[in-house]
């Protein structure tokens, strides 16, 4: 599933629908049903040129892909965990290597916490302990690796 997931990560499911990435499922669902309508092959004329029509089909595929990414809350939570891990690698390198059993723990609010050099805290809920690799800092950009034992 992973590896699946990496090559996922190399076309932006959101841009494909026309989406920004904070639309909810509603929203989504809308913008695609609409560029299905746009693209469908039985809605093209059947007078436009083939390099068209393989163009719409093509343009077909890719939405109903982002749609069965995106339209499902569990493979959305992951892509969106993953463009934002990409998304940090991207910002610079890792500053530290932590294990979670470093971090408190905050029963309040269900998650793991360490302070940052700076004053910060790099925070992971609960939720998102078994998914997340990399946790930047709230204040400054540092960036720490989650290392599972």
């Amino acid at each position: 599933m992973v590896m699946a997931f990496e090559q996922t990560l190399k076309k932006d499911w959101y841009s494909i629908l026309g989406a920004d990435p904070s639309a909810n499922v509603s929203d989504l669902k809308q913008k695609y049903q609409k560029l299905v309508l746009l693209y469908h092959p039985d809605k093209q004329s059947t007078d436009v040129p083939a390099g068209t029509m393989e163009e719409c089909m093509q343009k077909f595929i890719e939405i109903d892909q982002a749609w069965k990414i995106l339209g499902n809350e569990e493979t959305k939570k992951m892509y969106d965990l993953q463009r934002h891990e990409a998304e940090l690698r991207s910002m610079g390198p890792v500053d530290a290597q932590v294990y979670l059993e470093e971090m408190s723990w905050n029963k309040d609010d269900e998650s793991f916490s360490l302070t940052c050099r700076c004053g910060g805290k790099y925070t992971v809920s609960k939720d998102e302990v078994e998914e997340v690799n990399l946790v930047s800092c709230d204040t400054c950009s540092l960036i720490v690796e989650l290392l599972h034992q």
